[in-house]
């Protein structure tokens, strides 16, 4: 088969030195040559604006361009064509700067022979297709989603993609050269020593791993390790590829948290069940003896009596299992919950220690629900009993309640939420908090941090049991030394989806640009139908790298950004801090799901002083707009 045709611009001043390379061309009979000359750098450039050409031959001394300014010139328009340079003996050490600065190769004016000029422009050639094309792979490595890197057999860092600076939060040029042990893994991790015996047995490993990120954050990724081997087959490096999975995992444990609460709920009610057929006839056989053995000595008497007590002590135990396990059957009838805070608050004021105070907050025009007044009056008083308990020395124990409506968005972030008008409950404290390794498991039945004898462990199964049979569900947020927050969400009655649902005394926007950066599409659509609804604009972004082109684009007209923590293609800190380095005055409030106090405090340390929670209503969101923008306007 015939080899192509090879074009070659000769930019030459010297007749001689071009006659020369013409006959060296000519010379050679297994390629073909095409060739073009310009004896100045300007006819060069002309003929290049014309045509392609897939050489250049360049002597850097020109009538109109002298020494490395040549090559720079020419360089700088047309970087995609290699550049072979020609000079004299005298000027090598300019041609190697030459090289240094992006030319392909360099020949010596004298010492050209028909070969080593052949061997030359092949050489520019192969090796600026291959510059190229390492190029692209780069560029596609860059935009990929995924954290990429490659690290050596001691585990030293080689290649950091912008994927892995997104996920991770170190720059490339920080990471390069870091042990990847010492990098992502707080402390010696078995699942890394693991991962790496089955890749060097065969050759390759995919799993879960847990990694920290720069800012100390705890993520999960799924990674997969490739061994790279050399021209001998002999391992040389390691090929990673990781995706961030940590939202997904959290609403696979919400998930799977839910499913064994459903499965506890199972067993506990065939327990239950068990137990009340145990119990029912030794207490009636306790209660006819007392009836029928009247001449009993009161020693006997007592231990009838004994024993019937501890039974209705064990059935309302068992009472207690079953309210867990289906919610305590009871007729619902249409109630306002103001008036069940009001009596627990009574029995709180008068009971409790005086200094546990009691603080409550309910909305004017409160919905109503239907439910059974006994059972809810039983949940309050449950966290609230909690709640004393938790505050050893004293403290605020605080009830509200409102009407909330739960949007589309809102209820994508949490599974048992469907969407609707809810009154929320909010019962908090000021106590010693929960820890994050037991939240968990706070409403199993049985479960219980309280001494021996103080606690059943069954209160807060029973109060969730008692919220489901009413259709709700119940959140909770707790911080270590500073108290916990229950929110008990109950739907609401008759109350229709109003278009007012937001409230119509917060005041309107003036066209004010908000930028809205969230990877859900629902939230992203939520968001800009509420802003729009109070006559701001609004610019959407799916991922950070979205936002930052848009913010780039309309840097003058945005007024306010909103941005969500957990994105995969780049989070919510890295988007931060590129905004930041454009405008260091950008305002900023930042979202996130994960409502921890490392969330909060990452986002403090950022310099963005406004922490919007998720899930989040329309209402809340517009509130905290026009909040921080009243508060930038009179600054």
């Amino acid at each position: 088969m015939e080899e192509q045709c090879i074009t070659i611009l000769l930019i030459e001043d010297n007749p001689g030195d071009i006659r020369l390379l013409q006959e060296l061309l000519y010379e050679v009979t297994s390629v073909k040559f095409e060739l073009e000359i310009a004896d100045r750098l300007s006819h060069g450039l002309q003929h290049l604006s014309e045509r392609a050409f897939d050489v250049i031959l360049l002597d850097l001394t020109l009538p109109d361009s002298q020494t490395l300014d040549t090559f720079v010139k020419l360089y700088q328009c047309v970087p995609e064509v290699p550049i072979v340079v020609i000079t004299g003996l005298n000027d090598e050490t300019l041609a190697l700067r030459a090289v240094q600065e992006g030319a392909q190769d360099y020949l010596v004016k004298g010492q050209v022979s028909s070969d080593l000029l052949v061997r030359s422009i092949r050489y520019a050639i192969e090796r600026k297709r291959t510059e190229q094309k390492i190029s692209e792979q780069a560029a596609l490595l860059d935009i990929a989603t995924d954290a990429i890197l490659v690290r050596d057999l001691d585990n030293k860092i080689l290649f950091w993609n912008k994927g892995a600076e997104r996920l991770y939060g170190w720059k490339a040029g920080e990471a390069l050269g870091k042990n990847v042990s010492q990098l992502l893994y707080q402390s010696a991790s078995s699942q890394f020593q693991k991962a790496q015996t089955q890749l060097m047995q065969q050759g390759e490993w995919y799993g879960e791993l847990n990694h920290v990120t720069r800012d100390g954050k705890a993520i999960v990724v799924i990674s997969r390790w490739t061994l790279m081997r050399d021209e001998r087959n002999q391992p040389k490096s390691i090929l990673v590829v990781s995706t961030d999975v940590t939202e997904k995992k959290q609403l696979e444990a919400q998930f799977l948290r839910a499913q064994r609460m459903e499965s506890i709920g199972t067993l506990a009610s065939g327990i239950a069940h068990d137990l009340n057929n145990i119990l029912t006839p030794i207490l009636a056989n306790a209660q006819l003896l007392q009836m029928r053995l009247k001449n009993l000595d009161d020693r006997s008497q007592r231990m009838l009596k004994t024993i019937e007590t501890n039974t209705k002590r064990g059935a309302l135990l068992v009472q207690q299992v079953l309210s867990f396990a289906r919610g305590v059957e009871g007729k619902h009838t249409v109630l306002q919950i103001k008036h069940i805070i009001r009596e627990v608050q009574q029995v709180v004021e008068q009971t409790f220690p005086k200094f546990i105070t009691i603080q409550t907050e309910v909305s004017k025009d409160l919905w109503t629900v239907t439910g059974n007044s006994t059972q809810l009056h039983q949940v309050l008083m449950n966290l609230c009993v909690n709640a004393r308990d938790a505050m050893p020395e004293g403290g605020i124990l605080k009830i509200t309640a409102e009407n909330f409506f739960i949007n589309e968005a809102y209820a994508r972030m949490n599974l048992e939420a469907k969407v609707g008008a809810y009154i929320l409950v909010t019962v908090s404290d000021q106590g010693i908090g929960i820890s994050p390794e037991i939240i968990d498991r706070i409403f199993e039945p049985f479960f219980t941090t309280k001494e021996i004898g103080k606690g059943t462990g069954l209160g807060l199964s029973t109060a969730i049991g008692i919220i489901k049979s009413h259709g709700g569900f119940v959140t909770v947020a707790s911080s270590v030394g500073k108290g916990t927050q229950f929110k008990l969400f109950l739907p609401a009655m008759n109350v229709m989806e109003p278009v007012e649902v937001l409230d119509q005394r917060i005041p309107s926007g003036h066209g004010e640009l908000i930028l809205v950066v969230d990877d859900e599409f629902a939230i992203r659509e939520v968001c800009q139908l509420a802003l729009e609804a109070y006559d701001y604009r609004v610019l959407i972004a799916e991922d950070g790298i979205q936002a930052v082109a848009h913010y780039i684009a309309h840097k003058s007209e945005i007024h306010l950004v909103l941005v969500d923590m957990m994105m995969p293609a780049m989070d919510g800190a890295t988007t931060i801090r590129t905004l930041q380095k454009i405008n260091p005055h950008v305002k900023i409030i930042a979202a996130s799901g994960l409502t921890s106090s490392d969330q909060i405090a990452i986002a403090a340390q950022l310099g963005v002083q406004t922490f919007l929670p998720k899930p989040y209503t329309a209402e809340e969101l517009v509130k905290l707009v026009t909040n921080v923008l009243q508060t930038e306007a009179s600054c």
